[in-house]
């Protein structure tokens, strides 16, 4: 039943994959979870100092998702059943700090009406929600059919 820790693995490093390809190559992307759905997003571009200081911020929490994903990875080819559990139940704990650091932020700032489109922030609080989710799917399934 290890394919079940595989596959929630898998589908993680996919997503994020793709969101750290977007941050670095289309961050004035609308889609998955970029830059753009910030209305200050296009106004931080046009002062150089300004858009050198968030590029450099962009930049750095992609960077730091790559971590996680080649972390992942390594996990992925080389740990046995027992240490994926713990690298689930690691990812669970981790992705749930969004909603005490910055779920509070980008809710503020939907109301507030600076991230298009309206309601953004709740799409994304079940996203990350459903990560969470998928990840404690995978460990239940895991010890209930294993």
């Amino acid at each position: 039943m290890e394919w079940i820790l595989n596959a929630a693995i898998i589908v993680f490093v996919c997503m994020e994959l793709a969101n750290v390809l977007i941050m670095y190559f289309k961050p004035d992307f609308k889609y998955g979870n970029s830059m753009a759905v910030f209305r200050r997003w296009a106004q931080s571009q046009s002062e150089e100092k300004t858009r050198l200081f968030v590029k450099y911020l962009v930049n750095w929490v992609a960077n730091c998702k790559l971590i996680f994903i080649v972390l992942l990875v390594v996990v992925l080819i080389v740990a046995d059943a027992m240490l994926k559990v713990y690298a689930i139940v690691a990812m669970i704990l981790s992705i749930a700090i969004y909603f005490v650091s910055l779920h509070p932020i980008i809710l503020k700032l939907d109301r507030m009406g600076e991230i298009t489109p309206k309601g953004y922030s709740r799409t994304l609080a079940l996203m990350i929600g459903g990560f969470m989710i998928m990840f404690g799917l995978a460990l239940v399934l895991y010890f209930v059919l294993g």
